[in-house]
């Protein structure tokens, strides 16, 4: 059994051969795609642990790939592939959400390195769902819904269901305000004095129907930031 299913999405057929003939060396398995908008549908649609990521791609190039791909999955970790001497693409990288970034020309010890780690630091992360139970709720990601006990269901945007997805996704942890506007918005955080990430976490409680000054769903960590409460069985 492969140790995990890693999927690589560059348009070097040498460079991609060669990254896959490595990391199946190692025992793990591996999907390949040759551009952007195939390695989003991919990414997507399959059972896929971890994504190598380049940048410059037909179709899609890898910071359009990777912001889509973080409103759809936040929490499947990305290593970008950058070229030698681009701090900027590394930089910009991490900011859209990739969690590390491997420079060109690697070795395969080091890319095995980083995905080691990556993939270390990502095992506690839940996998990814359609829908969660919690406090008497059903919220459905597909749907943008949530259906409360009494039968009622309530409509979320875009953005409200991105927000809940990603703090479903990141189980008992606390999530921070700038690690937000950074994830689900795109933002940089940096120096930024910001409103937006409250504002939309108090609609979220509004649709759920959670007591704004004691809330048992979405919880506030006094100066960490906001997590979900325990999910109940189905």
């Amino acid at each position: 059994m492969a140790l995990a299913t890693i999927l690589i999405v560059e348009d070097d057929e040498a460079i991609r051969q060669g990254v896959a003939d490595a990391l199946e060396y190692a025992g793990y398995g591996v999907c390949e795609s040759g551009d952007g908008e195939d390695g989003l549908e991919r990414a997507c649609s399959g059972a896929i642990d971890l994504v190598l990521l380049d940048i410059l791609m037909p179709k899609m190039d890898g910071f359009t790939m990777l912001a889509e791909l973080r409103k759809a999955k936040p929490a499947l970790p990305v290593i970008m592939l950058t070229a030698r001497g681009e701090q900027e693409d590394k930089v910009k990288g991490l900011r859209l959400g990739a969690d590390d970034y491997v420079v060109k020309p690697f070795g395969p010890d080091e890319l095995l390195a980083r995905v080691e780690a990556v993939l270390r630091r990502s095992a506690e992360r839940p996998v990814e769902r359609s829908a969660i139970q919690i406090a008497g709720r059903n919220i459905d990601f597909e749907r943008r819904e949530i259906a409360h006990a009494d039968g009622s269901v309530c409509s979320l945007s875009e953005r409200e269901t991105e927000v809940l997805r990603y703090l479903a996704a990141s189980g008992e942890r606390a999530v921070s305000r700038d690690e937000l506007l950074n994830r689900v918005w795109g933002i940089d955080p940096r120096g930024l004095r910001s409103r937006t990430v409250d504002m939309t976490i108090a609609r979220l409680r509004e649709h759920l129907r959670d007591d704004s000054n004691e809330p048992s769903v979405i919880v506030t960590v006094r100066g960490k930031g906001y997590m979900l409460a325990k999910e109940t069985a189905a």
